[in-house]
């Protein structure tokens, strides 16, 4: 089994509909939900497999088990407030569309670290073969030492909210599907929302689909 620590959008929010209908299924419920073009289905087949979220805490095998990192995202959770997610647009990352923070926002980059860093202990450290993986794709500097300190190149100065719409596309499709997104995002993205919750997600076996496990509500207060 490995877990994660998302942001997923509240239930009631119109970007968790919008979200699981691109992906073409729900990450909260597991259900499989049409997607808006047929053409979309050969390029979210990964992404779908995690569920419409962004990392906060990245997917890592256990150290010790579910109920105890449960335990700490429920005791982390309760010391945070909830705080307003800066508007999202429709952008990319590499050769991918994702939905990306308009602006900077220190309080998700704390969020983020946070989680990372609190929740290590459940960690356990990446094996040979998800090293060798990871250093497949070509690894900065600070991106090496962080997937040999944190099991993951991406977190703290190298971590950037996102929500991943697609895999790798063509040069030649990019646009179109870039146009698609943004259109059928359009309505979700203008309504305000807050990061009120950490999502705990896991993945039962290998290549399983990831799936919501509990919610745990920010219910600290406001320094």
């Amino acid at each position: 089994m490995r877990a994660a620590v998302f942001y997923v959008p509240e239930d009631a929010d119109p970007l968790a509909r919008a979200g699981a209908s691109w992906l073409g299924r729900d990450v909260v419920t597991g259900a499989i939900v049409p997607q808006p073009s047929s053409k979309l289905a050969c390029v979210t087949a990964t992404p779908a497999r995690y569920g419409f979220h962004a990392t906060l805490k990245p997917p890592m095998r256990l150290a010790t088990d579910l109920e105890a990192l449960a335990a700490d995202v429920a005791a982390l959770a309760s010391r945070l407030a909830p705080f307003p997610l800066t508007r999202l647009e429709v952008g990319r990352m590499g050769d991918a569309l994702v939905l990306l923070a308009a602006e900077p926002s220190v309080r998700l980059q704390e969020l983020a670290d946070e989680c990372v860093e609190a929740l290590d202990r459940h960690r356990l450290p990446p094996d040979a073969a998800e090293l060798a993986r990871r250093r497949q794709v070509s690894l900065s500097p600070l991106e090496q030492t962080m997937l040999e300190r944190w099991g993951y190149p991406y977190v703290f100065d190298t971590w950037r909210f996102h929500i991943t719409l697609t895999s790798a596309l063509p040069a030649k499709v990019f646009s179109s599907r870039e146009r698609l997104a943004a259109a059928h995002f359009a309505a979700a993205l203008q309504v305000p929302r807050k990061v009120a919750s950490l999502a705990l997600c896991t993945e039962a076996s290998p290549g399983a689909p990831f799936c919501l496990f509990d919610r745990f509500p920010l219910v600290g207060r406001e320094p």
